[in-house]
């Protein structure tokens, strides 16, 4: 793939140069500061540039991956090859009633924030979520004992081939960690949220309440991606890999958290090598001492 021609090409549908780049480094947009080169960086702006990007990938078979924030992902040290699209330029947040239509990209802490600002409640659960939009909706994102699925009323998608679909919840079948955007490879441009209307005190506490409960005890000082792994039927992840004697254990400059054994900290210029091999041998001791599966929550990409 000849790099120099594939971005004078996508530069004639981007047309701004600061939202295009070459072989860029893509560790300076995950969480976890890891991650290879990607060959071409992108950052649409519109929804027209999203539907050209990927129609023309789709149509001369250009390897394309879709990049949020960057949050509960692992990027290979090797990194990405063809286009990696970014659509964190793509924030807007508007109101209408009690329906809050949000684009992919903009933060769904700020969502939160946003429904807060409007006397709105529903959101409260994701005050604390890292992730975008189109990532809350990808893996159905949920905390404290609320998921987006509770909350999500339709999102308007791009199909693989380019095609603009608007689709109810029930069409987006969002299950635990899961949605048919993972599974038919769909690309979110935005989500309709509907809300209830509320006391904005009552909401605020509530915010702040569990804004408290993850920053008392999550890792939040370290780069990380989240939480590593799926809850197990009948166990809680952490609480394995507690039991396993693992909280501390590092493996280049990835450790598994003194704080919460439910996530791995890059405490020393970690690589994503490093971080795979941790996981690794965190899935087999857990294996070994409870003949549990720990299953990875977070998602992997790119090239070893």
């Amino acid at each position: 793939m000849d790099i120099t021609k594939l971005y004078e090409e996508l530069f004639l549908m981007i047309k701004d140069e600061h939202n295009i780049k070459k072989e860029a480094h893509l560790g300076d947009y995950t969480y976890t500061k890891t991650g290879g080169k990607a060959d071409i960086l992108i950052f649409p702006t519109s929804y027209e540039e999203v539907q050209k990007v990927v129609s023309f990938s789709y149509k001369e078979s250009i390897p394309l991956t879709i990049l949020g924030n960057g949050s509960n992902l692992i990027i290979k040290d090797g990194g990405i090859r063809g286009i990696v699209m970014n659509l964190t330029k793509m924030t807007d947040i508007r109101c209408s009633e009690n329906r809050i239509i949000a684009q992919s990209g903009a933060a769904i802490i700020d969502v939160s924030r946003f429904a807060l600002s409007k006397h709105l409640t529903g959101l409260e659960f994701a005050c604390g979520i890292p992730g975008s939009v189109g990532g809350a909706l990808y893996m159905n994102a949920g905390a404290y004992g609320g998921e987006t699925a509770d909350v999500l009323l339709s999102a308007l998608v791009v199909t693989r081939e380019g095609k603009m679909l608007r689709l109810s919840k029930d069409q987006l079948d969002l299950g635990y960690r899961s949605s048919a955007i993972a599974k038919q490879n769909y690309l979110v441009l935005e989500a309709e949220f509907l809300l209830k209307s509320g006391n904005a005190r009552k909401i605020k506490e509530k915010m702040d309440e569990l804004t408290y409960l993850r920053e008392s005890k999550q890792p939040l000082e370290y780069p990380s991606c989240g939480s590593v792994f799926k809850r197990p039927p009948g166990h809680f992840a952490g609480k394995l890999i507690q039991d396993s004697g693992l909280q501390g254990t590092q493996v280049g400059g990835v450790q598994v958290s003194t704080k919460h054994a439910g996530f791995m900290v890059n405490v020393n210029h970690g690589t994503a090598t490093d971080y795979l091999n941790l996981i690794q041998l965190v899935k087999q001791t857990v294996k070994e001492k409870f003949n549990v599966e720990l299953e990875t929550e977070v998602k992997v990409i790119g090239e070893d």
